[in-house]
């Protein structure tokens, strides 16, 4: 079962590091003003790889830097929330930026049991 957990969350992380390569811009629109949001995206997505990667390989420290980089980024899901921000249309409604921010921890607890 864990297996299959850490394959699944692999390909979520390592998919989504891809996009921040892809699709910078889009990803730029969430990252809080203050910050340099090139950087961050790139940063972020080169983290997301190499975590996703890493459940496959090194499981403890791949879980405990993605848990790192998910809490690392949840000022940007916050942003997105508070200004209404977009990624690719997302979100829809303002509720469902607010809504969204839970599922961070959901993540952070998928990643913990990878471990």
């Amino acid at each position: 079962m864990i297996w299959i957990l850490r394959v699944a969350l692999c390909l979520l992380f390592t998919r989504a590091g891809q996009l921040h390569f892809t699709d910078t811009k889009a990803w730029e629109a969430i990252v809080p003003p203050p910050l340099p949001a090139r950087a961050c995206v790139l940063l972020s997505g080169v983290f997301e790889i190499l975590g996703g990667v890493g459940l496959l390989i090194r499981p403890r420290p791949a879980a405990y830097g993605l848990i790192a980089l998910l809490i690392a980024v949840f000022p940007a899901n916050i942003y997105q929330a508070v200004s209404g921000a977009k990624l690719h249309g997302f979100p829809a409604q303002p509720w469902q930026g607010w809504a969204r921010l839970p599922l961070q921890g959901v993540l952070i607890w998928l990643v913990w049991l990878c471990r």
